[in-house]
């Protein structure tokens, strides 16, 4: 399952601001469904109905964070973005912020938003990731999400992060912050919209 691969993935970047290079395409949407685009800075998704303003001077590498031979309609990474480039290492955690979907029928029994997060602390806690907020309702611009968040100690530093997740179009959709504190996260957070969907 992608939750797996990727959240390992995604703890490592921000960690250590390590990756190897990888070349994949990004995917593209299914044949008559709006197509996903960045624009100065603002990745709008029409057809989930979200978009994320970009922290200005972060790099894209989503097409490097796509899953290796995945299906798109089954796991599909929509955006990864990271504070700093992966080869510029450095002693503080490299924020990141993943959008993800992934197929429902990856998840036999998964019922709500809320289930998902038994696989998701699973992997976090694999990582050292403690719960620190259980699951529970969180509203963006009137679009009822589910959050939970996590953090990891690092001795001079913790790690946190938070993971927001709905169900769209037969998928599941995780967007995943990670932060080295809680004012960071929330800047983070306050980027996604419900309203600014659409294309102008």
């Amino acid at each position: 399952m992608i939750v797996r691969s990727l959240l390992a993935c995604i703890l490592v970047l921000s960690l250590s601001g390590v990756v190897r290079p990888q070349t994949r395409a990004r995917s593209h949407p299914p044949a008559g469904a709006p197509a996903a685009a960045t624009s100065d800075g603002l990745y709008r998704n029409p057809a989930l109905g979200f978009a994320y303003k970009i922290p200005f001077g972060w790099v894209d590498r989503t097409p490097d964070m796509q899953p290796e031979h995945s299906d798109p309609a089954k796991a599909q990474v929509l955006l990864a973005v990271f504070e700093r480039p992966p080869q510029a290492s450095g002693d503080t955690v490299n924020s990141a912020v993943i959008i993800a979907t992934e197929s429902l029928a990856a998840y036999p029994g998964l019922k709500t938003a809320e289930d998902y997060f038994g696989a998701l602390t699973e992997v976090s806690a694999a990582k050292g990731f403690k719960v620190t907020r259980t699951p529970e309702a969180f509203e963006v611009d009137a679009r009822t999400l589910v959050r939970g968040d996590f953090s990891r100690d690092l001795g001079k530093f913790q790690m946190r992060q938070v993971s927001l997740v709905m169900l769209a179009r037969g998928s599941v959709v995780s967007f995943t912050f990670l932060a080295g504190s809680d004012e960071q996260l929330d800047t983070l957070i306050e980027n996604l919209s419900f309203s600014a969907a659409k294309p102008k």
